[in-house]
């Protein structure tokens, strides 16, 4: 291939030579010729791309069929209920609700129902009235003097940095409206999250941005300035570890690490910053009770959270064991799965490493239960949620509350491009590129934020009334049923295990649970063998 495009190169120019005295006109030929000539001598050349090499100029091709295939595949290629992360139908029922537009579909379902894996509710011959001031959870235990009445809907973990400024205006605008709560994420309590007044959740994670020493350790006195002295801060959340990354620590690519993001966060730029896989303010399960403890003396009293993906067993139980042996506790515990998402995650994380939502979340909440302290803790749950259903499948496993991060970026405009790791973001939500950022109008996107939430509240509610249920603390797991095979079809009590309250107190322990709870030590994540 490389001797003929040789062969064909020299045949044009001798072609274009005589023509130019024939035809002087011709001479515009050159315009592209020359250029295709010098690429491909180029190509020859270069040393790194063997197809370039060996077809110089026609392996362009390629790479540009393979630079747009993502886009072919989204918008030519699947089907409604096909894609990922997210499919067109769940894409489209959030661009129609954030816009006000019509919702409903026609002529059915276009899922199989009798698929294994198909879900759904049942509906009840006797409908309820339910206020829609009912979809509120008080969050704040014994210890806590400023409990926060949260939206069963809030903006999940975030930061800036990772969004662009105009998104987080965006998101804390609409929250303002709607009356929920937008979690900072680890990036830390910037301006922009406190500019437009929409209640806030501070994240904490392990690089402790935002309340940091420059040895990158906690500072106690930036905490209590942000946490204790800031009207809109509502709840205090400490990031152990994330569904998409867990035990990794979080990414922020150098390409987004502008000179705003590097005085924030406390960080140099040009580099990526990342952040370390564990705290450095507690090592052991007690060690992290006393600190949840000391930020919510800290802060004045505002509840504080803890938010994790589900790793090692063990890990939790011992963690409820610190619980009991200090008395001290969390006010919520946030359930992230291994399904979540992020901007920016090694591929071996993002696809093999944590617990998936719903097992993490029975796990924990049968393990509250198990120690007898369900009653005292909040329990938030987040996973892909886009709609009014998953909200009721998450309550009726045993969340409290739901968070939402990607459906609130779809609400933002986010065509689900999956360039979050590369500062191109078309729609402007996850760079910092200016020009691209500046497509995003905060006025428009904090409306559609409100509009999102309020509707999908809305269809909540409507559902809530369908089923004969008196409010969402009514749902229960056998409320929820799953097609596990072409005829038959379970609830989720007859799925998962449902242990009894306190039933891990004693020596008689469920056998599911009888290895991580002899491993756990409240004083070690390490597991104890005896």
């Amino acid at each position: 291939m490389r001797t003929q495009f040789v062969f064909v190169s020299i045949i044009l120019i001798l072609l274009n030579i005589i023509s130019i005295f024939v035809f002087p006109w011709f001479l515009f030929s050159l315009i592209l010729i020359i250029p295709l000539i010098v690429m491909g001598i180029i190509d020859m050349l270069q040393p790194s791309q063997t197809l370039r090499r060996n077809f110089p100029v026609l392996a362009r091709a390629r790479y540009l069929l393979e630079e747009i295939r993502p886009e072919m595949q989204q918008y030519f290629i699947e089907s409604d209920t096909e894609g990922m992360p997210f499919n067109r139908e769940q894409r489209s029922v959030v661009y129609q609700r954030a816009k006000g537009a019509r919702d409903t579909v026609p002529f059915g379902t276009k899922k199989n129902v009798y698929q294994v894996g198909y879900e759904w509710v049942n509906h009840s011959l006797s409908p309820t009235k339910v206020e829609f001031d009912k979809l509120r959870v008080l969050i704040g235990g014994k210890d806590c003097l400023q409990p926060y009445n949260a939206s069963l809907l809030n903006i999940s973990a975030m930061s800036y940095g990772s969004l662009s400024r105009n998104a987080i205006l965006a998101l804390n605008g609409g929250a303002k409206a709607g009356k929920f709560a937008h979690n900072t994420g680890e990036g830390g309590l910037t301006p922009h999250h406190l500019e437009n007044g929409g209640d806030i959740i501070w994240q904490i994670g392990t690089g402790y941005f935002g309340c940091r020493n420059l040895d990158g350790t906690f500072n106690d006195l930036e905490f209590i300035k942000k946490a204790a002295h800031t009207p809109q801060v509502k709840m205090i959340e400490i990031k152990l570890s994330q569904g998409a990354k867990p035990g990794h620590g979080g990414i922020l690519p150098a390409q987004k690490v502008t000179k705003e993001v590097a005085e924030i966060r406390g960080v140099p730029m040009g580099k990526d910053v990342l952040s370390p896989p564990a705290h450095t303010a507690f090592k052991t399960p007690s060690e992290l009770c006393y600190f949840i403890a000391n930020l919510r003396r800290m802060s004045g009293g505002k509840p504080v959270g803890i938010k994790l993906c589900l790793g090692n067993k063990w890990e939790f139980i011992a963690i409820c064991k610190a619980m009991l042996l200090t008395g001290m506790m969390p006010d919520y515990i946030s359930i992230d799965g291994a399904e979540g998402g992020t901007g920016a995650a090694p591929l071996e994380f993002t696809n093999t490493v944590g617990t998936p939502g719903i097992d993490a979340l029975m796990f924990v909440h049968n393990s509250l239960v198990g120690f007898g302290i369900r009653n005292k803790i909040k329990v938030l749950s987040s996973g892909k949620v886009t709609t009014a259903f998953e909200m009721i499948k998450l309550i009726s496993l045993g969340a409290d509350a739901v968070y939402s991060a990607r459906g609130m970026m779809l609400a933002l405009g986010c065509i689900q491009a999956l360039k979050c790791n590369s500062n191109h973001c078309p729609t402007g939500v996850a760079t910092q590129n200016k020009s691209l950022m500046v497509g995003l109008d905060v006025t428009d996107k904090k409306k559609r934020v409100a509009n999102f939430h309020h509707e999908t509240m809305k269809s909540l509610l409507e559902i809530i009334e369908a089923m004969g249920l008196e409010g969402p603390h009514d749902l229960r797991p056998w409320h929820v049923m799953r097609r596990v095979s072409e005829t038959d079809s379970k609830n989720y009590a007859e799925i998962f295990e449902y242990i009894l309250e306190g039933s891990l107190l004693g020596n008689d322990l469920p056998s599911s649970f009888e290895s991580a709870v002899k491993l756990a030590s409240p004083d070690s994540f390490r597991p104890i063998f005896v």
